[in-house]
């Protein structure tokens, strides 16, 4: 079946639903997408620069989430319209060759590579979040634990497991946050529109430029979860439901028809992450900024609970950490589905393996879905300081974006070729490409300046 595997051909032909009641039964990969997102990057680097900046940094946290989508749209029509992976499309891209890999491809492998970082954080605050909860285990144990686990779940690979598990493990903690943040208007931590305001003023505090550079690269879609994507397009089934390219009307028809389940399930996917990720900044900064207290190290759970005991009071910490369990746990789990793709897709592009053989795809999947979570664990040992993890992988995530923004303009020029976007689409992602590119560069600016 499609979303089994990369098959696409005139047996897998759907046509698309008509009707938005139709439309919604084919959403999924935005969920994997949202438990990716909703992850270390909002429960950890948001809330880290809101309780840095103060209401006043809210802006690029909305910019953020908001100006990637059009980006990820694009990774999305290249899968349904060429069925290829993202790493058969970087392969494409003009520029010099070293052996059977682009110059983009090599570039992404070492960017990917360097992410490793960030992702080992997300392990181990996990496992921190665990050992609060059970403190029978110490830490390190339940690293082990979590990327085992995480392996086991993701190593048969099916798509069905990743989209519904994903989405159970978004919807309890973004109830729960949403909760604490409409509570907080009882409290002494109370603010207004007033402050809300001043955070959408485009002021940027020179003091957390860095901070605020790795939330960029790490909320809203990632430029590694913008890849992603379109793995998931493809395991969900969009590109063969469209059927093999011929460029004729019946095809160009139903690519536009599946092209708009996309747009639905992207939109939907960020809702849920914006009304999130706005939620943990506005509770850091109006919470830890007024408490003068930043996340750092392994008291960085800790320190994250005050946002929901001084909210809901003190017997909600348990839920916080039952709640922030799952929101951590999704990013791993979430990742480490995409990225037992990603890098078996970039050695089959390097011609290590052999990734359009079907069998040969899902053995080298499965194998990865072990290795991956295992590398994570080793990094946590290594470097233990899950905040610094996080945000490093962030400011990596920020630099990727040139990368992803290049792709996709060259996605982009392809596509016009073949399908044509309207003129609302075409403003909107020429605006997310200069935006991404604008705040990109004034933060390696500020960085290393």
């Amino acid at each position: 079946m499609p979303g089994d595997s990369y098959e696409v051909s005139n047996q897998t032909i759907k046509q698309p639903p008509a009707s938005l009641r139709e439309k919604i039964k084919f959403l999924g990969p935005g969920f994997i997408l949202s438990a990716s997102i909703v992850g270390s990057g909002e429960l950890i680097a948001t809330t880290t620069l809101g309780a840095k900046a103060g209401f006043v940094a809210f802006w690029i946290i909305i910019v953020s989430c908001l100006v990637k989508v059009a980006v990820q749209l694009e990774y999305g029509k290249h899968a349904i319209l060429t069925g290829e992976t993202p790493m058969q499309a970087f392969n494409k891209l003009p520029g010099v060759r070293l052996g059977k890999g682009t110059w983009a491809v090599w570039l992404l492998f070492f960017l990917i590579s360097l992410k490793i970082i960030q992702l080992g954080g997300m392990v181990g605050s996990t496992a921190i979040v665990l050992n609060m909860l059970f403190p029978i285990f110490p830490i390190s144990a339940w690293v082990c634990i979590t990327a085992i686990v995480s392996a086991a779940l993701i190593f048969k690979g099916y798509y069905v497991l990743i989209e519904k598990g994903s989405l159970l493990m978004i919807a309890a903690f973004t109830v729960f946050t949403i909760a604490a943040l409409f509570v907080l208007r009882y409290t002494d931590y109370n603010f207004g529109w007033g402050e809300v305001w001043q955070g959408l003023q485009f002021k940027f505090p020179p003091h957390v430029v860095a901070v605020a550079f790795g939330a960029f690269g790490i909320t809203g879609v990632a430029s590694d979860e913008i890849i992603a994507y379109n793995y998931w397009c493809l395991e969900k089934g969009y590109a063969a439901y469209t059927g093999p390219r011929t460029n004729d009307e019946p095809w160009k028809k139903r690519a536009k028809g599946w092209i708009k389940v996309m747009y639905l399930d992207a939109t939907v996917a960020m809702i849920i992450y914006t009304s999130v990720t706005a939620a943990f900044y506005l509770l850091g900064a109006a919470v830890l900024h007024h408490k003068s207290v930043v996340p750092e190290g392994n008291q960085v759970i800790e320190t994250l609970a005050l946002m929901y005991t001084q909210t809901l009071g003190p017997g909600a910490r348990t839920l916080y950490l039952v709640g922030a369990f799952f929101v951590l746990f999704s990013s791993v789990f979430a990742s480490n589905a995409a990225w037992s793709r990603l890098f078996p897709d970039i050695f089959g592009r390097l011609g290590w393996i052999n990734f359009e053989d079907q069998a040969v795809r899902k053995k080298v999947i499965a194998i990865f879905s072990w290795i991956i979570p295992v590398v994570w664990a080793m990094m946590f040992f290594f470097i233990h300081a899950p905040v610094l993890m996080i945000l490093s992988g962030g400011i990596v995530g920020s630099i990727m974006l040139f990368l992803v923004v290049y792709a996709g303009i060259h996605f982009k020029k392809e596509r016009h070729k073949i399908l044509r976007s309207g003129l609302f689409y075409d403003i909107a992602f020429w605006l997310s490409v200069i935006s991404i590119l604008s705040v990109g560069v004034y933060g390696l600016v500020q960085i290393f300046a």
